[in-house]
């Protein structure tokens, strides 16, 4: 019987990112019969019938590849079965219908972690000594410290509170470690065994964690029950001197009153904002122009890099896939209708 096969559907900026030559090395060693197909298509039309003349069972494709069509004829002999995504959010890739129909797929779900956890550390640092004003202060208004006047802050003893205690936060642990910090975090569905294999206090309510802590990370997934979570109290109840980072998902916080609570606060409240509710981030948001918040463009994610971590981790799920075991970060209905 011969190997199945893959179509592995990249640009060669992808390519080159994703699969080094290691990464492709262990791609080679699967038994499945590779088909390269080099994005962009000269002929975009001819889309659909690439994938079903190639007779593919698995895709592996990343920010690059079109939309699969609708109507396209999935789980049968010969047809798609899988989808090995090497990046977030499947939703402009994958209509809902061919995962009711049975297609598997999955996105680099816990690999990007470590990153984005790094990142995270990143703006913490940067609102502990306000390396954001002062990069913009000193480029455009020749700024300079101003002797006692000038107040900036150490992480060192800090106590950090976690809103959300998935892969990433458990990513940022160790990395916060080693300023003898103090870390507590809510998340009622987290089990207490977890809370006590990293060392971490359970908060018992999102009104304790923000006013009782120096440091918050947003780290809570996005859910209906989660939208705007962050309210206008929550962030007044920071601690003077305090910081607000997000890392996580922008709807969960109200980014209007966030605007209000920064410009209030401008100088006992500092911020730091990687992902934001509208996307890419409106050129008149609120959020800009505010010396007291440090914006990243959603940018804590994989660095080029790194990309190749992904590519690891769906080889590991086309070995899965191959071997009929249960893949990982596998994208259910219910999982697919909570992206963004």
């Amino acid at each position: 019987m011969s190997a199945p096969v893959v179509l592995t559907a990249l640009t060669q900026a992808e390519r080159d990112d994703f699969l080094p030559s290691s990464v492709q090395a262990n791609l080679d060693s699967l038994s499945l019969r590779q088909v390269p197909l080099l994005l962009p298509l000269a002929d975009p039309a001819s889309w659909p019938k690439q994938i079903v003349d190639s007779k593919a069972e698995a895709l592996l494709c990343a920010w690059g590849c079109p939309p699969l069509p609708s109507d396209l004829p999935v789980g049968g002999p010969g047809q798609l079965r899988y989808v090995a995504y090497l990046a977030g959010s499947v939703r402009k890739l994958v209509p809902r219908q061919l995962i009711e129909k049975g297609l598997q797929v999955t996105n680099w779900g816990s690999s990007v972690s470590r990153t984005i956890s790094e990142c995270g550390l990143l703006l913490i640092l940067s609102a502990m000594r306000r390396s954001g004003h002062w990069n913009v202060a000193m480029h455009r208004d020749g700024a300079w410290k101003d002797g006692m006047k000038t107040v900036t802050q150490s992480l060192f003893c800090r106590s950090i509170g976690l809103h959300g205690f998935g892969a990433i936060a458990q990513e940022l642990i160790p990395l916060l470690r080693p300023f003898g910090v103090s870390i507590s975090a809510f998340s009622p569905s987290v089990p207490d065994a977890v809370f006590q294999k990293y060392g971490v206090t359970r908060s018992t309510s999102l009104e304790n964690l923000f006013s009782n802590h120096d440091i918050i990370v947003e780290l809570a997934p996005y859910t209906e029950k989660n939208h705007h979570i962050v309210t206008e109290k929550l962030l007044r109840s920071i601690r003077p001197g305090g910081a607000f980072i997000n890392i996580g998902r922008g709807a969960v916080v109200d980014e209007a009153a966030l605007a209000r609570v920064a410009k209030d606060r401008i100088d006992d409240l500092q911020i730091g904002l990687d992902v934001y509710e509208t996307e890419p981030l409106p050129k008149d948001s609120p959020l800009r122009g505010l010396s007291n918040i440090a914006l990243l463009p959603h940018i804590a994610g994989p660095t080029k890099d790194r990309r190749q971590d992904t590519a690891s981790f769906a080889i590991e799920n086309l070995q899965s896939f191959l071997q009929g075991k249960t893949l990982q970060s596998l994208i259910t209905l219910d999982v697919y209708d909570r992206s963004t």
